[in-house]
């Protein structure tokens, strides 16, 4: 079947894809995000738009991969499962759609309790499995997950979800993949990648399932730009392995938002050289500058074309 974008035309296609993260504002002022998304356009392959990352509440991501596609640029739209209910999700899932939107990523989202409302209630009304299932559905079924039929079938869209190859208990990370992939997911896109001894072994479970031939494996890279950066990740991110090597390389640098992106270009030269990695997803919100230098000195500039 023809590719849903040009994300899924760029794995399809057996090159090393790019993605990296957009966070929207906590206003309706969107200049500065275009202003970045602009700069970056010729270094990533696609923009994932946060959905109220961290609990915050920001510019809706419908809304600014809106924006994004008017700009000429593909974004990935993050949907979090803990904002909405099942008639939302598919609701939106149609909106976005219908102005050309066709990347989603499915996400269980950070428990409201964390983030800047935390007297908000969690929703939940499914979890992030069921929300992949209900959009392959919707796709290839053309239901809802009341089982009524939609008045005409969605066209094709390409399913995301996330892994966390760090998370406890180890032994049921590449089982909660697994299961991700039998509901629909094509592409995962995984925690930041600091400890890659580990993930190493988690990949020796996802070629032994085989997983690695049923969707395409995007490593997480996060820049690193100080030693309280390293602590925050350590000490509020769950699931976040961060060795103390590492933050040892940055406090004993001269400059280190430079080691910082040294070890983020090291950590993608490693996933290009691993099997069954079909890209990397670079997370660097707050300082998206450093994906140009990033993406250049991995050697993953210029993108390819497809035309």
């Amino acid at each position: 079947m023809e590719p849903a974008s040009r994300l899924e035309k760029i794995l399809s296609s057996g090159h090393f894809a790019v993605t990296g993260e957009l966070g929207p504002p906590k206003s309706a002022d969107v200049r500065l995000l275009k202003q970045k998304a602009e700069a970056l356009r010729n270094h990533l392959d696609s923009f994932n738009i946060t959905d109220n990352q961290a609990a915050v509440v920001r510019a809706s991501s419908i809304g600014i991969a809106a924006i994004l596609i008017n700009m000429g640029l593909e974004p990935n739209v993050q949907m979090t499962v803990r904002d909405r209910n099942r008639i939302a999700l598919q609701s939106d899932v149609l909106g976005a759609v219908s102005f050309g939107c066709r990347n989603f990523l499915c996400l269980q989202g950070d428990h409201a309790g964390l983030g800047s409302e935390p007297q908000s209630k969690n929703v939940n009304d499914i979890d992030s499995v069921q929300l992949l299932q209900a959009l392959k559905n919707m796709r290839d079924k053309g239901v809802f997950i009341s089982g009524e039929k939609l008045d005409h079938p969605l066209p094709r869209i390409f399913i995301g979800a996330v892994a966390n190859p760090f998370a406890d208990p180890f032994a049921y990370r590449h089982i909660r993949l697994a299961k991700k992939i039998a509901a629909g997911a094509q592409f995962i896109q995984t925690q930041g990648i600091f400890d890659f001894e580990r993930f190493e072994r988690w990949m020796e479970k996802v070629r032994e399932m085989g997983l690695h031939k049923k969707a395409y494996i995007m490593g997480g890279v996060i820049p690193i730009k100080s030693v309280s950066a390293c602590r925050f990740m350590q000490n509020n991110i769950p699931g976040m392995l961060l060795p103390e090597e590492l933050v040892d390389r940055i406090k004993g640098s001269q400059d280190k938002k430079k080691e910082g992106i040294r070890i983020a270009v090291e950590t993608i030269q490693r996933l290009k050289e691993t099997e069954g990695v079909a890209g990397v997803h670079i997370m660097a919100i707050g300082w998206e500058e450093a994906m140009l230098e990033i993406v250049e000195s991995a050697g993953l500039y210029p993108r390819p074309s497809l035309d």
